[in-house]
């Protein structure tokens, strides 16, 4: 699974998982510190956090464009600053008043611009790694590795921001509004990590970093050697399509941020005990993990050394397990944001899983192409929100009191939320690198800074249409998950319907 791989890929990986560490830390605990400390409706929350989300995707097309002109690299480097500048802002703990508002909006707007140079072009410099016909049978593997080791950074997100906040409250005294300050903080610390991984790791991924003027001249050579006018016009259609159900698994798959956390928050039950419990900490989670790349090193090892250390690493988590299971404490408490730790839980502890799937199917010639993947993963979005209905009914539309404070309206087991997650880290692993694959091996090489921005401008318009549920709270919540359930069906209907004309150009 982890051979053949270019050196760069993990230098870049890990540059990302620091920067992804640092944008989930903030986001984990965003929503409510709107509510906290500016006293947000539901209504106005959402629209600030898709709004943001929308910026956060639909810029990386102009830091494409300006990629394809003046090197890669570059704005990658000037990204990652712009950034750190607007956590900087985020951190600093500016009050509630108008000014607070503007500086708020002014660091998102920061952290949108330099997202929008990083993000894109970083992954273009993954896909040109694979352009050396040596790796290039292993691109889709390679970005699922990749897509692993950024939730990685994703995974311990939620903790860190919870953490921190409560270390701020119980050792420094501030109040809780307060506190959210420290887990941008937090933000800001992960992309010095990133900038240093980057800058030492330079010289693995050398190959890939050019100047603007040699991008042009190769890319030029590349489109007059192998594309015509017909095949260029062919696939930028073809990724418009695509492109176009990206953007409503989006829309359902980021509500993990909104109308999932509001649920945690408003009807899932806020104490866990016994083995239940011990999914709430993180290290257990990091045990699993460790657990099945265990079992792959144990099973698919070629020397007794391989297999050796596959069996230490199922054994020795498996004994942590066991003593933690041992020393639970009598009730653990369960927060809103800790929901959002699973699905980067899930994403590592799959990834391995999913590879060893579509290799196996591979040997047998039978792998599905990047478009059947793409509308499988539609058809499995909607299978995480039709449990959702399934696992709502009964329940009361949301109520507030008397100052228009949410209530907790029921305490409804855990396990709803995290299997729903696991769902919807299926339907991720099948579309969201898979599909960033198919952009940098369709794309025109003329055009693929750009192609990579359309992915996002699409990410964009989906993370932007995700507070339609959020305006939707309030209602019977069969009424937020039906429709959510819904137009994933539509989506996958129609990326199945065209499915020939893509995988022509797959």
């Amino acid at each position: 699974m982890f051979e053949g791989q270019p050196k760069g890929l993990w230098t870049l990986a890990l540059a990302n998982t620091g920067e992804r560490f640092g944008y989930y830390t903030m986001l984990a605990v965003f929503t409510l510190f709107l509510q906290a400390n500016f006293a947000f409706d539901e209504k106005l929350t959402s629209t600030i956090f898709s709004s943001f989300l929308m910026l956060v995707y639909f810029l990386p097309l102009f830091g494409g464009i300006l990629a394809d002109k003046f090197g890669y690299s570059k704005m990658v480097t000037i990204g990652i600053f712009i950034m750190f500048i607007g956590y900087v802002l985020l951190a600093m703990p500016l009050g509630k008043d108008s000014f607070a508002i503007i500086a708020m909006a002014g660091a998102l707007l920061l952290v949108s611009l330099g997202t929008g140079l990083f993000k894109g072009n970083l992954q273009v410099m993954v896909g040109d790694l694979y352009n050396d016909p040596n790796y290039a049978d292993k691109r889709d593997a390679g970005f699922s590795l990749f897509y692993m080791a950024i939730n990685i950074g994703a995974m311990f997100a939620p903790t860190a921001a919870i953490k921190i906040m409560e270390w701020a409250q119980n050792s420094l005294g501030v109040s809780e509004a307060d506190s959210y300050h420290y887990a941008f903080g937090v933000a800001c610390a992960s992309l010095i990590a990133s900038i240093l991984i980057y800058y030492l790791g330079k010289s693995t991924f050398a190959q890939v970093i050019t100047s603007a003027k040699k991008d042009a001249k190769d890319t030029a050579k590349a489109v007059a050697d192998e594309l015509t006018p017909a095949e260029t016009t062919e696939r930028i259609i073809c990724l418009c399509l695509v492109f176009a159900v990206v953007i409503f698994f989006w829309m359902a798959f980021h509500q993990n941020g909104l109308t999932l956390t509001f649920f945690a928050r408003d009807y899932t039950a806020t104490s866990s005990t016994g083995a239940q419990a011990m999914m709430f900490d993180v290290t257990n989670l990091v045990a699993c993990i460790f657990i099945v790349f265990g079992a792959f090193s144990l099973f698919q090892g070629k020397t007794s050394k391989e297999k050796g250390i596959g069996a230490a690493l199922i054994l020795l988590p498996l004994a942590y397990l066991y003593w933690n299971y041992t020393n639970l404490p009598a009730e653990t408490k369960v927060s809103a944001p800790i929901f959002q730790q699973f699905n980067a839980c899930f994403v590592v502890m799959l990834t391995p899983v999913s590879i060893a799937l579509f290799s196996w199917l591979g040997k047998k010639g039978k792998e599905p192409k990047a478009p059947v993947k793409i509308g499988l993963g539609m058809l499995v979005a909607a299978g995480a929100y039709l449990l959702m209905t399934m696992g709502s009914l009964g329940l009361p539309a949301p109520e507030y009191d008397a100052a228009g404070n949410n209530l907790h309206m029921a305490d409804v087991s855990p396990n709803l939320l995290v299997n729903t997650y696991l769902i919807l880290t299926f339907a991720e692993l099948l579309l969201s690198p898979i599909g960033i694959s198919f952009v940098t091996k369709v794309a025109p090489p003329k055009y693929k800074g750009m192609m990579m921005g359309g992915w996002f401008v699409s990410t964009a318009i989906g993370n932007f249409l995700v507070q339609i549920p959020g305006y939707l709270w309030g209602k019977d919540l069969y009424i937020v998950w039906g429709t959510l359930m819904v137009i994933c069906l539509v989506a996958a209907l129609f990326i199945f319907s065209i499915i020939k004309k893509l995988n022509k150009v797959a």
